[in-house]
């Protein structure tokens, strides 16, 4: 997958962004965006799919997002089952996607429920057991934020991010990793703790045992599976920044999931990252 530029400076470089500037846009990224969507459809099959829901000037009206947007044409629209959906590989694809409007210059924000669903399913159309759970407005960032983006960013603590060693482990739980014990893959851990998430939450724990990586879900409360299940999406998200990281600085290997993951109390695991041996 290629992003024109190192993934990290990329990562680095997304924040949400909730104002826009409605006077420009830029249609031929929009175009190479689209194509990137289509690609990750294709490719992906058919459990859930992603939109980008193009608006144009002479439209009557935006879609609504209770005046936390403003300024967007524009939306990536991401189309997921009622029943069965991964909610996992939902959020490392829209992350995906995310990221690669980000290398075209683009601003956007992960909506998850200051959006009016009936506006966009009108537009999208979802079949009768799908729902949109996830959009994000995309465009160009206008030059100031409004005094309600920098609210919302103060509110949720955007710029706030756990220590290290509260997201990363050694061997065991109780064990904080050190940024020198992990390697090689310090800056892909790095990536992973600049990952977005419902209210910066940050809910994943990641476990080093040996060379394998074991990813988990602090769950929060208030935060549970019912509907769309938003934590799971948020460790989706710091897998595709583990992953992509990962790949772009020659670390390859595989998610799988393991029977039996070290015991961590109150963690639910999710999956492991198996390196690629030398040679294998």
């Amino acid at each position: 997958m290629d992003f024109g530029e190192p993934i990290y400076g990329l990562i680095e470089r997304r924040t949400s962004c909730r104002s826009f500037d409605g006077k420009k846009r830029d249609e031929a990224a929009l175009d190479q965006l689209e194509d990137f969507i289509h690609g990750i459809n294709a490719s992906e099959g058919a459990e859930m799919r992603f939109v980008l829901l193009r608006q144009y000037y002479g439209m009557p009206e935006r879609l609504g997002t209770y005046g936390v947007i403003s300024g967007a044409f524009d939306y990536i629209v991401g189309v997921f089952p009622k029943e069965g959906g991964d909610p996992v590989k939902f959020g490392r694809l829209f992350e995906e996607i995310v990221l690669y409007a980000t290398a075209l210059g683009m601003g956007t924000c992960w909506l998850g429920g200051t959006f009016q669903r009936a506006d966009f399913e009108a537009r999208v159309n979802p079949g009768e057991n799908e729902f949109i759970p996830i959009v994000s407005p995309v465009g160009i960032a206008a030059p100031r934020r409004r005094l309600v983006d920098r609210a919302f960013r103060a509110g949720a603590g955007s710029n706030r991010r756990k220590a290290f060693g509260e997201l990363f482990f050694d061997s065991t739980a109780d064990t904080p990793l050190s940024e020198a014990a992990a390697g090689a893959y310090l800056q892909v851990l790095k990536a992973v703790r600049l990952a977005p998430s419902a209210s910066n939450k940050q809910p994943w724990r990641v476990l080093k045992e040996g060379e394998n990586f074991h990813f988990y879900l602090c769950r929060n409360k208030g935060y549970g599976p019912a509907g769309f299940d938003i934590q799971k999406n948020d460790i989706g998200i710091a897998q595709c920044h583990f992953a992509l990281t990962a790949a772009d600085t020659g670390l390859s290997g595989r998610f799988d999931y393991l029977g039996t993951p070290p015991a961590a109390a109150d963690w639910e695991y999710i999956t492991t990252f198996i390196p690629k041996q030398a040679g294998g």
